[in-house]
Parts: structure tokens; sequence; C-alpha cells
């Protein structure tokens, strides 16, 4: 079973916390774009690590959405501001999601989990 690979870039260099969440999920992994600005790499992080899913952090999260959307087509939702919003996005074949800044744990969680019954792995 392969891994579902989470990228997360943050505006302030941040995202340690949401990372956790995500790691704590089994089958998932996150990889944290490091340095001020990372949400501007996102999707370049992104398409190199093959990634299944990134997050965007900043004031609504679009800038790194929606570079990752015009430089690679994926799919983006920004704007958001609570982990509910995350979970419709996944659950409406989103690839990129654009948060206000929530470097929170259970946001992590709540979006691998998410990923994860959206997309189930086999353990074969």
């Amino acid at each position: 079973m392969t891994d579902v690979i989470i990228v997360i870039g943050d505006r302030m260099g941040k995202g340690q916390k949401v990372a956790a969440g995500i790691d704590s999920v089994p089958g998932c992994r996150a990889i944290v774009v490091p340095g001020m600005a990372a949400d501007m790499k996102l999707g370049d992080v992104m398409h190199k690590e093959n990634a299944d899913l990134g997050i965007s952090f900043c004031g609504s999260g679009g800038a790194g959405a929606l570079t990752a959307k015009n430089k690679y087509g994926y799919s983006e939702r920004h704007g958001m501001r609570s982990a509910e919003e995350g979970e419709t996005a996944i659950a409406d074949g989103c690839k990129v999601l654009g948060f206000g800044f929530m470097d929170t744990e259970e946001l992590g969680k709540r979006i691998a989990n998410a990923y994860l019954k959206k997309y189930p792995r086999s353990s074969s």
C-alpha cells in the first residue's frame, strides 16, 4: 500500500501542526514546503512528489491554490475557514485546499481521514 501524500505550503513557513495531524493517520504522509511564501511553491512540490493532495495556507489560501491550478491544472477550492469546508471540498473532488491560517493537528487528521474515506487504499 502506498501512502497518501499531502503537501502543505504556508505563507508564513509554518504547517508543522497540520503535518503532525496528517502523519498520525495510518497510510498518510505529510510534506511541509519549507520557508516563507511556501504556499507559492505548493504546486511545484505536489507535481514533483506526485502528491495526492495539497493544502495552501495564507489569508485565504488562494494564492498557492490558484497558482497550483494555473500551472498544473489541479482542481482547487480556497477561502475555507473550517475543517468541514475542507472535508466537503475533498468529497467534491478538489485536489488543492486553500485555508486561512489554521495550522492545527485536528485539521490535518480530518483532511487525511476525509481523503481516505473518498479514496480508500487497499492493503494489497
